[in-house]
């Protein structure tokens, strides 16, 4: 089962349930994207993998003028070398450049590593807060809000709410 299918069936299990709930339910939902983005923490590791991937941008300009130098150079000489020479400067260039799409990738796997492992240790404290926050406010149900919603009244959104009590937990935390 699909989370779409999952969440759907939540939503309709609760939303068939509500009659029976109705007088003694609090009904919450939660936009952990905003939070991710807005968050203190979602910042802070934007800005960790901005610089990262800054790094690796200093870096892959290096290489490529490395490899654009040592193909001008092959191209002039091409003519002057010898056939043994020219095979060894293109075998070379050949090496230069699969190291170049190695570290690319190698590059494009660190950084969305980084990104997952960010992302996950900031989703994992974000759902500690909205339990903490569900269980001290009596809420029933909290939802991650998503595109399977097909109303939502506005006065349950708990996002902002949510969002600062997050970034008052972090500095709590941090401390």
């Amino acid at each position: 089962m699909n989370k779409k299918t999952f969440y759907l069936l939540i939503v309709l299990i609760t939303t068939f349930s509500l009659p029976a709930f109705a007088s003694e339910s609090k009904f919450g939902t939660v936009d952990m994207q905003k939070i991710l983005l807005l968050s203190d923490a979602g910042k802070d590791a934007k800005v960790q993998l901005a610089l990262k991937a800054a790094k690796y941008e200093a870096e892959k300009n290096i290489k490529e003028d490395d490899l654009k130098k040592l193909k001008g150079e092959l191209e002039k000489q091409s003519v002057l070398l010898s056939e043994v020479a020219r095979g060894a400067k293109e075998k070379d260039y050949q090496q230069k450049l699969k190291e170049y799409q190695r570290f690319l990738k190698d590059a494009q796997d660190d950084l969305q590593a980084k990104n997952d492992e960010y992302t996950n240790r900031i989703v994992e404290e974000i759902v500690r807060v909205v339990q903490e926050y569900g269980r001290k406010n009596a809420y029933t149900f909290i939802f991650v809000k998503n595109e399977s919603m097909i109303f939502m009244d506005d006065r349950v959104d708990l996002t902002d709410e949510l969002l600062k009590q997050f970034n008052v937990s972090r500095k709590t935390f941090k401390k």
